[in-house]
């Protein structure tokens, strides 16, 4: 999302890396889709997934989210937040300007975005969360990126190891104290507001829905130690020109695809395999086989715009990627529309597969409208509304 419209000032020789990136956006915005649907239609935030869908073919349907899906794409996408900043930053830098002011602007704007869509659109905003780590990279842009590749990779799997293994032993102490388990009073709740309730009182489930994520018992420290490595690492890799490198070494961007992709999907099968019940290994899969699975996708991108017949294929969803903020607020906005009493009040009323078919016609929707709009403006609406509040200026 962040810099999108940075990559037009680089140089012609670099196309490979500019479709790469904006393509990886564009991607990523689609597994967060995929993953959002199920919380547009369900009390998603406050059920046992692995309890909830009852039949055979919902289960096998959310397996496959849960596999290939869950806890890869939002990592993915952060790191490109991350990645856009940095660019951002050494841009501002080889101009001789500070960036601390500009960056401040734009972390507000989207600080206060972020509020205004979870509370009035959709409670799984992400907005806020980027923007508020956002500020906490910051401090750290001044940095190699070989530090911030380091700290960012330190920050995310030390902590990661260590809750792993506390609920591990948890577990082993007392199996109950691992148990997935569904929240009965806020599921009611939820399908009593969304399902047929009216706008005051769906805004009002929408604010306890955020605050339960976001602000219970410790959970904003969780998310800001779960997000901000992803930014660190995806700013690293800016500055270790690492896509550029990726693109440039095929054979071995091939090779990272490989050990990458089988250890994240090894880890990501865990509790399927031993326990889906077990808390633990659900922690362990997102934590830690969810960020390895991310990084296979990222070189698979990599690799594959490398070559000119799959580049053609997937530069569409470039445009897509160039406009992620204005897609990821329309696909809040559609999703909740069709789910929400509101709006044609499905909410509770459909299957899992019914759901990644809505977001497969939505998401090719909003690719053919973004190469369309992109064909006339340089930007999307909210991308330019975004860098005019920053800037104080509509910029060419």
């Amino acid at each position: 999302m962040e810099g999108a419209f940075l990559v037009q000032s680089l140089s012609a020789g670099e196309t490979t890396r500019i479709i790469s990136i904006d393509v990886l956006r564009g991607l990523s915005l689609f597994g967060i889709f995929l993953v959002n649907m199920l919380s547009f239609h369900s009390p998603y935030f406050y059920y046992n997934p692995y309890e909830w869908w009852k039949t055979s073919q919902d289960l096998t349907a959310f397996s496959w989210i849960d596999i290939f899906i869950q806890a890869s794409f939002y990592p993915l996408f952060a790191m490109m937040f991350g990645f856009g900043v940095a660019m951002q930053y050494e841009k501002a830098k080889q101009q001789g300007r500070s960036f601390a002011w500009t960056g401040i602007r734009r972390l507000t704007f989207l600080v206060l975005l972020g509020l205004v869509h979870a509370f009035f659109i959709w409670p799984g905003d992400i907005l806020f969360n980027y923007a508020v780590c956002g500020f906490v990279l910051l401090l750290f842009l001044r940095f190699s990126g070989r530090l911030l590749l380091i700290f960012g990779t330190a920050l995310l799997f030390l902590p990661a190891a260590f809750i792993s293994l506390l609920l591990i032993l948890a577990a082993q102490m007392d199996a109950n104290n691992a148990i997935h388990w569904t929240d009965i009073a806020s599921v009611s709740q939820s399908i009593a507001a969304y399902g047929s309730g009216t706008y005051a009182e769906i805004t009002t489930q929408r604010i306890n829905d955020w605050l339960n994520v976001n602000m219970v018992d410790g959970s904003f420290f969780f998310q800001l130690i779960s997000i901000l490595p992803f930014l660190l690492i995806g700013a690293g890799a800016f500055k270790l020109n690492m896509v550029g490198r990726w693109a440039a070494q095929p054979k071995k961007t091939a090779v990272l695809f490989l050990v990458f992709f089988i250890a994240g999907l090894l880890l990501k099968w865990v509790p399927h395999i031993l326990d889906s019940s077990n808390v633990a290994y659900s922690y362990i899969q997102d934590a830690v086989g969810g960020p390895i699975l991310a990084v296979s996708y990222a070189a698979f991108i990599v690799l594959l715009c490398s070559f000119e017949q799959p580049q053609k294929l997937l530069k569409p969803f470039a445009a897509a990627g160039k406009m992620s903020l204005t897609n990821y607020l329309t696909q809040s906005i559609i999703g909740t529309l069709i789910f929400y009493h509101y709006g044609l009040a499905y909410y509770g009323q459909v299957t899992v597969l019914t759901g990644i078919w809505l977001c497969v016609t939505i998401f090719s929707i909003q690719v053919i409208a973004s190469n369309l709009w992109l064909g006339r403006f340089k930007r999307g609406p909210f991308e330019a509304l975004w860098r005019t509040i920053t800037y104080g200026k509509r910029g060419k």
